[in-house]
């Protein structure tokens, strides 16, 4: 299917005197519609020279659907794998969320466990005042 020279500009993102001049000059061969008189131009030899660009939604079906066939399959790849991009990303800020979570809790844990070691070693040691020694009762077994 034939490009208008419309068509064309957005195809490729440029203006339709910047295609006109390339047409005029010989870069892009173009063949006129004998009934309207429009210039048409083959997708081929259009994005031989100019490469087409992301196309421009704006309600126009029959040009979403030129722009298809040529690259349908790359964009639907495109789609797919930044979808699973964002869906990878979204699986790494919620695994740090859970790690950083897990830390925390862990710190705490190992905080509370070393304060508990310390009261039981508090209360298992000796903490009587150191008395005299006592006296033996046999004097000469000093």
């Amino acid at each position: 299917m034939a490009y208008t020279l419309a068509e064309a500009a957005r195809a490729v993102r440029r203006d339709k005197t910047t295609l006109f001049k390339a047409i005029r000059k010989g870069t892009i061969s173009a063949a006129r519609d004998a009934m309207t008189g429009a210039w048409t131009i083959e997708p081929a030899e259009l994005h031989r020279v100019y490469p087409l660009a992301e196309p421009v939604i704006d309600g126009n079906a029959e040009f979403e659907a030129a722009a298809l066939p040529r690259h349908g399959v790359a964009e639907v790849e495109i789609r797919e794998l930044r979808a699973r991009l964002g869906d990878a990303q979204e699986t790494i800020a919620d695994l740090r969320r859970r790690l950083d979570e897990s830390e925390a809790a862990r710190m705490q844990a190992d905080t509370e466990r070393r304060q508990t070691a310390e009261r039981l070693t508090a209360l298992l040691t000796d903490q009587r005042a150191a008395s005299a020694p006592a006296r033996r009762w046999w004097r000469w077994g000093r």
